[in-house]
């Protein structure tokens, strides 16, 4: 095997064992067995290389092709030696001569430094010499002072036992009680050694100083005036004289459990929180006059307290964590109940940088107590609480938006009006929207308690909005009247009867129904997606978080729903004044007709009301004509067309009772018409409605009662000054035409003697109702 063929790490392996035995010829790195040296042809590596053994192993356990090939590695492991050696010498070339150079100048150099140093050591034997000197002849004077030395500094101290008293009652005059507690535990050791005999005056009267100071410290700790860090000093103080204090714990931590009423949180902190956050230049600057830190001054009083109590009584550890834990739930407990009346974002985020400041504070005193972790869960339950009281708040100012409507039912008649109760309903649900999303992302800015909060903030938020509608649904039915199943606990406004709610308000709704699917939906599933996207993964609890085409539907179906309410309210209204005219009279003695009857003026009258209550809120629609269809399942009546005009005349009873025979029959071979088709939201499309559902009903009044001739001539008078009336206020003529028509014909065919009116007597009688109106109209005017 060649050199070129063998691995990289044990050539560089080979290669350094080579040089490292080149430049470290240690005889003491060969093996220590003779019999190993030569064992192995590995030897070759070590200082006692013997080359004749080493060929005779070689030749014993190689053959000749062998021996050849180890020729050709060591050839080859040689002309790399040398190489490497080669690369050494040029590479350390400038070393070499650096280091000839400074042999050369360090020889230079050393030629008269031994006669400098014999100097220098000839200056320092002078030198010690003299110093023996001085020292032999001050050697009394020294001994001397330090004597002197020792008994002033045994003066001062005697000095300073005898002036113990004065300076000890000077303490409790200035009621500098640390000081003099120090002064005194300095002496005690005195005290001990020499207060019976020499200093017996001085220690009685400490004693007596200090008993004074005691009695005044324990006055201290239960003096509600003081501060509770105050109080704390106190009680080290009495530990420190070791007063037993076992007797005043439990009073301690009634005071110190009592000083936690004083450090709840108040509308004023957390204005003064906000007055801070606002000012940080101010607060940076002058710490000392913003109004906030006397919260904070409380706070560090009480963490004060505890560090202190940590001393005096080592094993109230638990006292202590359940005092600091109370005093953090207290302060959740209250940001609940501010929650619950509902505060601004900025009142909410300064309640909980205070809690969190006062967390932090605690948490340097009292690790054990684990505050940080406690408030996480806390502060969580907090802001998902929020959030739903905010959502409940916005739900709450739609509904006042909306419900003004009951408060003044007299002005819905007035121009304009329901437009503006409708712009008032968008308003607050776009804006009070998007402004609520803005609250919630100061909520995700202030970062509280790290990524975790901020990923669950956004699963509530998008869950709160999916609530948020369905409630928005639910509320909108009820006040409409149509959800009859709310609970009788509700406000005011929220438990409205039915019989209360006014059709206007109804056709507000529905517009804002499909506000809200088209407008509303889509540009707050643009915000929250901007904003509010991920979560985390964290799972919703009810299934996915937001579902915005889900909340279309509803709110499409909802906008249908109410516009149907509003238009059978309408039809019930009008119903009411249909009853009247046909119940009241009796049909069977009707006097001839002279005129169009009043009800015919009322009927109008109501239907122009609610054309312009629909103006106010519906755009206009395209005209359309009457559709029609070949089925047989058509949800109209399968009536003809009007009767002819030289049917209508003949006098005859028996011909007019054929007449009616051959119209059942025409029916068969007529198309369908299909009257009742789906309601746009056009002011067209809902008064065609109204009126088709009216002539409906109107129908069937007319197919409950039984006509004489006048009766008969009466209603075809009416229904034909209605047809010409009515074709200036909708849009599907043919089915308006049809519906009248029938009307006509079902009158005709309760009537004991179905002879119409002549066409010039129908017409004059027409004409002189127009002329009556005309004649009227500046006068309404």
């Amino acid at each position: 095997m060649g050199e070129d063929d063998m691995p990289f790490d044990d050539k560089a392996k080979r290669t350094r064992d080579l040089l490292s035995s080149f430049y470290s010829p240690d005889p003491s790195v060969s093996n220590t067995s003779n019999s190993f040296k030569f064992a192995s042809l590995d030897a070759i590596n070590t200082t006692s290389f013997d080359a004749e053994q080493y060929m005779n192993l070689l030749v014993q356990k190689s053959n000749l092709e062998g021996l050849l090939q180890r020729h050709v590695e060591m050839a080859a492991e040689i002309k790399n030696l040398d190489t490497d050696l080669q690369m050494l010498v040029y590479e350390n070339y400038n070393k070499f001569i650096s280091a000839t150079d400074t042999i050369k100048r360090m020889k230079s150099n050393i030629v008269g430094m031994e006669a400098s140093m014999e100097q220098l050591l000839g200056k320092i034997t002078s030198v010690q010499s003299r110093s023996d000197g001085v020292n032999t002849s001050l050697f009394e004077k020294r001994e001397h002072i330090e004597k002197l030395h020792r008994t002033h500094n045994l003066l001062r101290k005697i000095q300073f036992i005898y002036d113990l008293p004065a300076r000890l009652g000077k303490c409790i005059k200035s009621e500098t009680y640390a000081d003099a507690v120090k002064i005194y535990i300095g002496a005690m050791p005195i005290f001990k050694a020499y207060g019976d005999s020499s200093f017996q005056d001085c220690k009685q009267a400490s004693e007596e100083a200090m008993a004074t100071i005691t009695k005044n410290l324990q006055g201290k700790l239960f003096l509600d005036s003081e501060s509770i860090q105050a109080r704390a000093e106190a009680a080290v103080l009495l530990k420190k004289l070791n007063f037993p204090m076992d007797n005043l714990k439990a009073k301690l931590f009634e005071k110190l459990e009592q000083s936690l009423e004083g450090l709840q949180l108040k509308h004023e902190d957390i204005a003064n929180v906000l007055v801070e956050s606002n000012n940080p230049s101010e607060q940076g600057n002058n710490t000392e006059s913003v109004p906030g830190s006397a919260h904070d001054a409380l706070v560090c009083e009480f963490a004060e307290a505890v560090r202190a109590y940590q001393v005096i009584f080592p094993d109230s550890e638990k006292q202590l964590i359940k005092l600091s834990q109370d005093l953090i739930a207290k302060h959740f407990e209250i940001t609940a109940g501010y929650i619950k009346e509902w505060i601004p974002i900025a009142n909410f985020l300064g309640a909980l940088r205070i809690i969190w400041k006062d967390v932090h504070l605690m948490d340097k005193v009292l690790r054990e107590a684990l505050l940080p972790d406690c408030s996480l869960k806390a502060s969580q339950v907090a802001v998902k609480q929020y959030i739903k009281s905010t959502f409940s708040h916005l739900l709450h100012d739609i509904s006042d938006s909306l419900t003004n409507v009951h408060i003044k039912p007299k002005e819905e008649a007035k121009e304009h009006l329901l437009v503006v109760f409708l712009e008032a309903g968008k308003t607050a649900v776009l804006q009070g929207s998007v402004n609520v999303l803005l609250d919630f992302r100061q909520l995700l800015e202030e970062n509280l308690g790290g990524l975790q909060l901020s990923n669950l903030i956004i699963v509530w938020v998008r869950e709160g909005f999916q609530d948020f509608f369905r409630a928005l649904h639910d509320r909108l039915l009820l006040i409409s009247g149509k959800n009859k199943s709310a609970s009788q606990d509700e406000n005011s406004t929220e438990g409205m009867q039915v019989e209360k709610v006014i059709p206007g308000l109804v056709l507000v709704l529905a517009q804002l129904s499909v506000f809200i699917e088209q407008t509303a939906i889509p540009r707050i599933t643009e915000e929250i997606a901007a904003y509010f996207s991920g979560g985390g993964g964290l799972a919703s609890e009810n299934g996915p978080a937001l579902v915005p085409g889900e909340i279309c539907r509803t709110f499409h179906s909802d906008g249908e729903i109410l516009l149907q309410h509003y238009i059978n309210m309408i039809t019930q209204k009008i119903l009411v004044l249909l009853r009247k005219r046909f119940t009241a009279p009796n049909w069977v003695k009707h006097k001839e007709p002279r005129e169009v009857h009043m009800f015919v003026d009322l009927f109008l009258q109501e239907l122009e009301a609610k054309r312009t209550e629909a103006k106010q809120i519906l755009p206009h629609g395209v005209l359309r004509k009457h559709r029609r269809s070949e089925s047989n399942g058509s949800t109209a009546s399968s009536r003809s067309n009007p009767l002819r005009e030289d049917k209508m005349i003949r006098s005859n009873t028996h011909r007019a009772r054929s007449q009616l025979l051959e119209t059942h029959l025409a029916k068969l071979f007529k198309q369908k018409v299909e009257i009742f088709t789906k309601t746009e939201y056009t002011q067209e499309s809902v008064v065609t409605t109204v009126v088709k559902l009216c002539l409906k009903s109107l129908l069937e009044f007319v197919r409950l009662q039984t006509f004489n001739r006048s009766g008969f001539q009466q209603i075809q008078l009416d229904i034909q000054f209605l047809r010409a009336s009515l074709k200036e206020i909708v849009e599907d003529e043919a089915a308006i035409d049809f519906l009248l028509d029938e009307v006509i014909v079902g009158a005709s065919e309760r009537c004991l003697d179905p002879i119409p009116l002549e066409p010039p007597i129908l017409d004059k009688l027409i004409q002189a109702k127009l002329a009556k109106e005309k004649e009227q109209t500046p006068i309404s005017l």
